[in-house]
């Protein structure tokens, strides 16, 4: 085929950017202290393992996952800190809302991650794509005191591609009608959607680049990569198949939680709790959404990182923790083993419906006592809603609070202690509490540190 098949009319026929911020929870951190910015700067501390390395770090050679200790070894003047999910959610969400000043077609793609759609928007602003674009970008950056990396292209797969190509701080376009030049260079790898063994499928099959993979006729994607290869193969031509989607997400195939602590640890009733904690987690999450599941995954992580889990069908479909609590109980007692120090549980919930049909009980099932445990759960949930999530939990969770190890005595004293993860770090913002905050209910304002 003839590489001129590619070349479009137009420019942008369907204008798709792609917004990826450049290291994300780093940047988040030397934003709101600027004695960091230009420093290599980790997070992850509170697991011992690093979770995002600032392009400081990265240049040394420091790479998640690798271990603290390791990275340490390659930079003795690494900054680690731990993990603030929750400012790093809050700065998410302001990213989001810059872009949805431009455009209300927004797709919250990851955390750190976004496709927006401009069609249209030329009219408005009175100038091309590009420059909005640019726009978009500069607003964020300046807003927020972070990098962001944008591609600009005719789909969804080209606009991820464009976002990656000049990171960090990259500004990419690729015009339809410029396709041609810009494929040739690009390795199969740079694929979204492309795995390790597709890509060594397509080499064997002669194809060295994306512009060799567009160039062969769709019959034969669909031959040797089916429905996936057919679809990538129109996007990676400028034409949109996957839209832009702007609202929420409501359909889930599964539910996991899992957490991470610090000391390992063997004690029995501790990885129980740590566990269950789990369990209640992610029945929480089902309930906010009106789900209900019927199969669980349980797994214990050793030190070694070894795993092992148990997996059960559920008698009926349920979004309740106390039914599934006895449960989790027996299938934890199979897993545990005394002689282990365990580092990690986790919980899997998957067979998701709607919690709005009629539920269908088994033989030996008691509606009675299924319907008061589900109103039970009702009660803990709106608690939960007014005074912090776990603030009403399991009594077998106190012993979430016998293992932590706290290094600053500004940490709220009281009730609110029991609800620590036993980590060996917490971030400041958890730290450092605003009048009338506590531990677990706490304004979404990040802590900036700015001299006076």
């Amino acid at each position: 085929m003839n590489p001129n098949s590619l070349i479009s009319l137009s420019s942008f026929p369907n204008p798709v950017i792609h917004i990826d911020a450049d290291a994300f929870f780093s940047s988040v951190e030397q934003a709101l202290r600027p004695e960091l910015r230009n420093r290599p700067v980790v997070t992850g501390k509170e697991r011992g393992i690093v979770a995002c390395a600032s392009y400081e770090a990265k240049a040394l050679g420091v790479k998640r996952p690798m271990r603290i200790f390791e990275a340490r070894k390659i930079c003795r003047d690494l900054i680690c800190l731990p993990s603030d999910y929750e400012t790093y959610s809050l700065y998410s969400k302001r990213m989001f809302d810059i872009i949805r000043r431009f455009t209300p077609a927004v797709e919250e793609y990851s955390i750190d991650e976004a496709f927006a759609e401009l069609s249209g928007l030329r009219r408005i602003y009175r100038t091309g794509y590009p420059e909005i674009t640019w726009e978009i970008k500069r607003t964020i950056q300046k807003e927020l005191g972070i990098t962001v990396s944008v591609g600009l292209s005719a789909s969804k797969t080209l606009a991820k591609i464009a976002s990656r190509e000049n990171k960090p701080d990259g500004f990419t376009v690729i015009r339809a009608n410029e396709l041609h030049l810009f494929l040739r260079r690009i390795p199969l790898e740079r694929v979204a959607g492309f795995g390790p063994n597709t890509v060594a499928l397509l080499r064997k099959k002669g194809i060295s680049n994306v512009l060799d993979y567009v160039l062969q006729p769709e019959s034969w994607a669909q031959k040797i990569l089916g429905k996936t290869g057919v679809e990538l193969w129109h996007e990676l031509r400028g034409e949109m198949i996957y839209p832009v989607t702007s609202r929420p997400r409501e359909d889930y195939l599964s539910v996991s939680k899992t957490k991470t602590f610090t000391p390992p640890s063997s004690d029995k009733d501790f990885v129980r709790a740590q566990l269950l904690r789990n369990v209640e987690s992610a029945f929480i999450k089902l309930r906010r959404h009106k789900l209900r599941a019927s199969k669980m995954v349980l797994y214990l992580r050793t030190q070694e990182y070894r795993s092992t889990g148990l997996e059960v069908e559920l008698q009926h479909a349920t979004s309740s923790t106390l039914e599934v609590v006895p449960v989790a109980s027996q299938m934890f007692e199979r897993l545990f083993s005394p002689n282990m120090l365990y580092r990690a549980t986790g919980v899997v919930l998957s067979k998701i419906e709607s919690d709005g049909a009629a539920i269908q009980y088994s033989l030996f099932d008691d509606p009675g006592k299924i319907r008061s445990l589900r109103a039970v759960d009702g009660v803990i949930d709106g608690v939960n809603e007014i005074y912090g999530k776990h603030t009403l939990h399991l009594g077998a969770t106190l012993w979430l609070g016998r293992h932590r190890r706290i290094k600053n005595d500004t940490v709220p004293v009281g009730r609110y202690q029991q609800h620590l993860t036993g980590r060996g770090d917490l971030p400041e913002r958890k730290l450092k509490l605003l009048p009338s905050e506590t531990f677990r209910r706490r304004l979404n304002i990040p802590l900036w540190q700015v001299p006076v």
